[in-house]
């Protein structure tokens, strides 16, 4: 069994285990970036049709999607964070030379989800873009009318 602090930077394992997570921290961020290029193209779909269908009562049906990307957005966005806090906890060990073979074999999310969610729903990269959905939604009602 190895003991703690034999692991070193220039260790194959090491290596593998921060690749393996820094892979997992890309997906998680391109998921969240899907998320949003989806919502707009399904709010803009929905809205296309209503305008061409002239039922203003329909466009607030585009406020579905928009709250269902948003949570899976939410989502995606708190894992991101996790996964950053327990690569920047791995490394963190790394470099003080405590790391051991339970840190090194197990790629698993650091922190508490809830707390993460609630980072994610304040985020500067979650407002924007839902809030401009939820504005053109309604926009789009009222110039339909």
């Amino acid at each position: 069994m190895s003991q703690e602090g034999e692991f070193r930077e220039n260790s194959e394992a090491v290596r593998a285990h921060l690749e393996i997570a820094q892979s997992v921290i890309q997906r998680m961020a391109a998921n969240s970036s899907a998320c949003k290029a989806w919502c707009i193209t399904t709010v803009s779909a929905i809205l296309v049709l209503v305008a061409d269908k002239g039922k203003p009562k329909f466009a607030l049906m585009a406020l579905i999607p928009i709250v269902l990307f948003w949570a899976l957005d939410v989502y995606y966005l708190s894992l991101e964070k996790m996964f950053r806090n327990s690569y920047n906890s791995f490394i963190h060990k790394l470099h003080k030379g405590k790391l051991t073979a339970e840190d090194l074999y197990a790629i698993k999310p650091g922190g508490h989800l809830p707390d993460a969610v609630n980072a994610a729903v304040k985020s500067f990269s979650i407002w924007p873009i839902y809030l401009t959905l939820i504005l053109m939604v309604w926009v789009a009602k009222q110039l339909v009318m």
